[in-house]
């Protein structure tokens, strides 16, 4: 089973879901291709991706993006698709199966985290494996935050004299 080890190891994001880590704990991470036409390419090299309230479902064997925004191309006339299309992943059976049966336990989903492309230049979507959070946890996570940040202010402060 092919799972990122590291966030450090690919390149810069094209789109990122930050509302994930708010909302969900990661406990898995996986890498997918996307199946994409070449104006919908062209666009996110243009920077035109949006990954807020996207999800990915497991269908007839088969696993989908639902949500992603990519906006037209601007050179694309007739060519440009529909900019909120649901968008075939590109994974391994053995590993979509897996998902799969993770999805059917209670009160897990798939949360697309980034998008970005890898160095062949391929497009990638980084796939999180995540357990619901509840309104108490978003709270805890917030506080742990800003005592995080506080810390290093004040660890900053210190080293600056």
């Amino acid at each position: 089973m092919i799972k990122l080890t590291s966030r450090q190891d690919k390149p810069k994001a094209i789109a990122k879901n930050r509302k994930a880590e708010h909302d969900y704990y990661i406990e898995e991470v996986f890498e997918a291709g996307i199946e994409l036409t070449g104006t919908e390419v062209r666009s996110l090299r243009d920077g035109g991706g949006q990954l807020t309230d996207t999800f990915a479902l497991v269908r007839g064997g088969e696993l989908w993006l639902h949500g992603l925004h990519i906006r037209h191309y601007s050179h694309g006339n007739r060519a440009n698709v529909d900019p909120d299309r649901k968008r075939r992943l590109l994974m391994h059976k053995k590993q979509i199966r897996y998902l799969g049966d993770q999805v059917q336990q209670i009160g897990k989903a798939l949360v697309p985290l980034s998008l970005y492309f890898s160095e062949k230049g391929l497009v990638k979507v980084e796939l999180g494996l995540a357990r619901g959070k509840k309104n108490y946890d978003k709270r805890n996570t917030m506080a742990e935050r800003d005592s995080k940040r506080e810390v290093e202010r004040a660890l900053k402060q210190r080293n600056q004299y």
